[in-house]
Formats: structure tokens, sequence, C-alpha cells
């Protein structure tokens, strides 16, 4: 008995841990930095992605590639995907000036207050969450892919960790985050 309570014990904070790591988000209106308003229940498709964007940040700004191909992709599902610049030393000119160099073509979503940021449990760039705009359920939360690291860079991917995660949620079923690593992003300071 004194063994299966020490266990259960012990398994207390990897739960506290998972159930912190996918959270539910309530409904939340952002401004882009072209001026569009963006609230996540006015969605009809079935999913809402949104990459974590910094300026600055060189694995953000390599992942941006990746995270078009995975638009590309799946152009034509029930998938809208964004950017979300939560940084606040980041004015809106300021990435609107990151977008002109680097050519992200998605809409990217300023969290001034934050709130989202926080509500998401942000961390670092780079990371992408899935929710459902419906029920701000987050489905998934990962990187793109294996490609980036802190001071790596892969040039073949041999894990689509986001693609993957579509096409899991999409046909219904439920994404396995114990063989999805954290993202390698830049540290995101929430205040």
């Amino acid at each position: 008995m004194k063994f299966i309570l020490a266990a259960l014990l012990m398994l207390l904070p990897t739960i506290s841990l998972a159930d912190d790591f996918l959270r539910t988000i309530g409904d939340f209106t952002l401004t882009t930095i072209t001026g569009e308003e963006i609230t996540l229940s006015n969605h009809s498709e079935e999913l809402v992605a949104i990459y974590i964007q910094g300026n600055g940040c060189p694995i953000a700004r390599l992942g941006s590639h990746d995270y078009k191909e995975v638009i590309n992709q799946f152009a034509g599902k029930p998938v809208a995907f964004y950017m979300m610049n939560s940084f606040i030393q980041d004015s809106v000119y300021a990435i609107i000036q990151e977008e002109a160099e680097f050519k992200f073509a998605v809409p990217i979503m300023k969290d001034d207050t934050q709130s989202v940021a926080k509500t998401l449990g942000v961390t670092r760039t780079a990371d992408v969450f899935l929710i459902r705009p419906k029920t701000g359920e987050v489905v998934y939360r990962g990187p793109i892919n294996d490609k980036l690291g802190y001071e790596t860079q892969q040039t073949d991917v041999t894990e689509n960790y986001l693609s993957d995660g579509l096409n899991t949620v999409l046909s219904g079923g439920t994404v396995d985050h114990s063989v999805i690593p954290d993202s390698k992003g830049c540290l995101v300071a929430l205040f």
C-alpha cells in the first residue's frame, strides 16, 4: 500500500504539468499589424494555428519558412493560420519592418497586454498552438518540425510535428504529446 501511495505522489507533479501544458483559452480578440481584428470564436474553421513570433529571434525567423510550407500543405483545409507577437518591446511598426524583411506572409496578431500569451502559457517563440475556436481547447502545442534547435540547424527534416498533429486532429484523433519535444525558441518574458 505504501508503494502505491508513493507512486501516486510521484505522479502528481507530472499530472499537473500535463494539465498546465495544454490549456483551454477563453475567447479573445487581437488586432493584426495591418489593423484587422481577429476574434477566436468568429472562426468557422475547425482549428486556429498560432505561431509565436518575436522580432530578432533567429529561430522564429528561420522557422517561419517551415510554417509557410505547412500553411501551403493545408490550403483548403479547415485551419486558419496566424502568428502572434507578445513581446512588450516590439512595436507594431517594428513588427511591420520585420515582416517586410522576412516576408512572413501570415497575419501577425499583436498581444499588447500579453493576456493571450499568459493564458496559453507561452514561454518561447517558434512554439505553435492549435486551438479549437468554438471551445478554446488547445489540442497541439509544440514545434513545427525537428529542423531547428539552439545553435543547430538540420538540412533535412525527419519529424514533421505540426503537420502530423494537424492530420491527427483533423482526422478525429488526439495528439500524443509525449513524443513531441519542446520548441527551441527565444524566451518570451511575460510581465
